[in-house]
């Protein structure tokens, strides 16, 4: 389990961020106030600090600097305030990494496990929690096989294979031969939610078919 101290005011945002991360085997500790993160930076162990910028009491610049001058953990800015000054002032200060919000918390677990893997070379890579055996016609998800009809299988299969990649529900159409183009762009909706059913994925939070507005979906296979 990787241990991470969060610095940020927005409590709602903060629990989100620590409930999503939880999925992905990262413990988040909460520190609401400047004072308070710095206190439990000293007193426990991490392994990285987010850190949000527009805090009551301190500056988050100046957290960054305080932590920097006796600490190497990685840190991640992750604030509101997207000017080039702010990013600039923040590396300066000893950031490794600059997230500018909104994000998708999927970016943050992203940037995280790399941040890790390059400190730590041998930190060994999650592995995907699906698995395609076109063989078999068979897709396992951590190693359990999921029971999906063939139109299903398609469009998880053609998914994984554009490897994260936003996908129109007109593409669907167009590549999948389970699925008749004559269908509706209605019925691809209809069976990204069978699909997330049988994958055990929240349609409030999305974790691995992600809608991407405008456009239609994405695989996250991590």
């Amino acid at each position: 389990m990787i241990n991470v101290l969060m610095i940020e005011d927005d409590l709602e945002l903060a629990q989100l961020l620590k409930t999503r991360l939880y999925k992905d085997d990262i413990d988040v500790t909460v520190a609401s106030t400047p004072l308070e993160g710095l206190r439990v930076f000293q007193s426990e162990s991490f392994d990285l600090l987010v850190l949000d910028l527009s805090l009551p009491q301190m500056d988050g610049m100046e957290i960054c600097r305080l932590i920097r001058q006796e600490s190497t953990i990685p840190i991640i800015i992750s604030s509101a305030r997207s000017d080039i000054r702010d990013k600039m002032m923040g590396f300066s200060r000893g950031a490794d990494d600059y997230l500018p919000k909104p994000y998708d918390p999927q970016e943050l677990i992203f940037r995280i496990d790399a941040i890790l893997r390059r400190i730590h070379p041998t930190m060994p890579k999650k592995l995907s929690p699906f698995e395609v055996d076109e063989q078999r016609h068979e897709i396992t998800k951590h190693g359990s096989i999921l029971r999906l009809t063939p139109a299903e299988y398609d469009i998880i299969a053609y998914m994984i294979g554009k490897d994260r990649s936003a996908i129109s529900r007109e593409e669907l159409l167009l590549n999948i031969g389970s699925i008749k183009y004559e269908s509706s762009l209605k019925s691809i909706d209809v069976i990204m939610g069978r699909i997330r059913q049988k994958i055990g994925d929240d349609p409030k939070q999305p974790r691995y078919i992600v809608s991407v507005r405008g456009i239609g979906y994405k695989f996250v296979n991590e």
